[in-house]
This record gives structure tokens, C-alpha cells and sequence, in this order.
């Protein structure tokens, strides 16, 4: 990867649904340029995939929006908390993170209730030993002109 290719993905990273033929003018490409560009870093596995960022308090679904930090048990390898945390409902992101926790997770529930009861289940069925949860409040924006370094 190269400058272009970081500034390439910080535009994507603010609007993914820019033209090829707007994105090779905000770099200096042409529209063919930046479609191959974008589709290497696809196929390399730089781009993994677009999604949308829905604003918790906008989401018609209601319920609450989760990030747990999580603890595993010393006898939990970190496969068998991922195939274990893959079957719970309302996971939408597990991340290996550094630092005190060793993962982070990100889900839904409906309420309090099914919140108490997802954790119940990370601790008894994902070799869970510690958790840490914070409740979305909102989506903050991204400043503009933020990219990828």
C-alpha cells in the first residue's frame, strides 16, 4: 500500500458510495485508475467489505447497543471463545484487542433483561471470566478529512 492508497481508503472510510469517477478526482486518478485501485485492495484483503453505521438512537429496532470488554478464563483458548461467541445471538463484532481486556465485543439486546442474559451466556458457554459493558448512547460523526494512516 501506498499514499494513494491510504487516502484512497480514508475517502472510502467517509463515504463509500463515492463514484470511481469522483474518487479519481479527489486523487488525481482517473474513474479506471481508482476502480483498480480499489478492487486490489479488495481481492489483497485491505478492503474487507462496506457497511453502514446506523445511529443507535435512529435504529427502529430499538433495544440497546452494546460494547463489552471481555476477560477469558485462563483454561479459554482464544478459538474456543470465537467459535463459542459465534453461535450467541446479537454478536455484531468481536475484536482481539491488546491492553487489559482481550477482547471487545460489540452487540445488541433487546433490554436490560436479554443484556443480563447475553453476558450470563459469554460467562457460562464463551469461557468468559471478566466483563466490562458500556452502553451506545449515539454515533458520533467522523471529523472530516479524517483518513487511514
Amino acid at each position: 500500500m501506498d499514499r494513494l492508497d491510504r487516502e484512497i481508503l480514508g475517502i472510502l472510510q467517509q463515504d463509500a458510495r463515492i463514484s470511481y469517477r469522483d474518487l479519481g478526482v479527489r486523487v488525481g486518478l482517473s474513474a479506471n485508475a481508482a476502480a483498480d485501485r480499489v478492487r486490489r485492495m479488495r481481492r489483497d484483503g485491505v478492503i474487507r467489505g462496506f457497511t453502514v453505521i446506523v445511529d443507535p438512537a435512529a435504529d427502529a429496532r430499538g433495544g440497546l447497543v452494546v460494547f463489552i470488554d471481555l476477560t477469558l478464563r485462563q483454561d479459554t483458548t482464544n478459538e474456543a471463545f470465537e467459535q463459542q461467541v459465534a453461535k450467541l445471538p446479537g454478536i455484531t463484532e468481536v475484536v482481539h484487542v491488546t491492553g487489559e481486556y482481550d477482547y471487545l465485543v460489540r452487540a445488541r439486546a433487546a433490554d436490560p433483561t436479554a443484556l443480563d442474559a447475553l453476558l450470563r451466556r459469554l460467562k457460562r458457554d464463551a469461557g468468559v471470566a471478566q466483563s466490562s459493558t458500556r452502553i451506545a448512547l449515539r454515533a458520533a460523526a467522523r471529523p472530516p478529512g479524517t483518513q487511514v494512516q
